[in-house]
């Protein structure tokens, strides 16, 4: 396993957003020890109200958490970084989805994503290589 971390891009972020960041973020790494059933849970009931989340807000999102967080910017840090960008997303009234699923070629491996306007957000594979066991997407109203 590579301990290389992919590069991160410099964001300008305020003070409250920062202070925002890291506490989606802490409350991502929490919420990532529990069993997939209840994140599902969870993260069902948060989602409701929220509007559908832009590409462009989700990529802002995701690019926060990854500025603030070197866990949640690493190879194995898919599942904190995809539920820290739904809870930052939430926090402003979005909802992207959120979706976990397998790698749909060798090797076998889980992966945490989140999607807006149809498509995965910020994912260096083609979206074909994965595919979704569940997801969580906006409840419409």
């Amino acid at each position: 396993m590579s301990g290389v971390v992919p590069h991160r891009a410099r964001v300008r972020l305020s003070p409250g957003r920062r202070l925002l960041a890291l506490l989606a973020v802490a409350v991502a790494r929490r919420l990532a020890r529990k069993p997939p059933a209840r994140i599902r849970a969870i993260l069902a009931r948060l989602s409701r109200g929220a509007r559908p989340a832009t590409y462009a807000q989700a990529r802002a999102a995701r690019r926060t958490v990854v500025a603030v967080s070197l866990h949640c910017a690493g190879d194995q840090g898919c599942l904190p970084r995809s539920l820290a960008t739904v809870l930052l997303c939430r926090a402003q009234g979005t909802w992207p989805a959120w979706a976990v699923g397998v790698r749909a070629r060798p090797p076998f491996a889980a992966h945490a994503w989140v999607e807006a306007e149809g498509r995965m957000v910020e994912e260096e594979a083609d979206p074909s290589y994965f595919r979704a066991l569940f997801s969580v997407p906006a409840v419409k109203r």
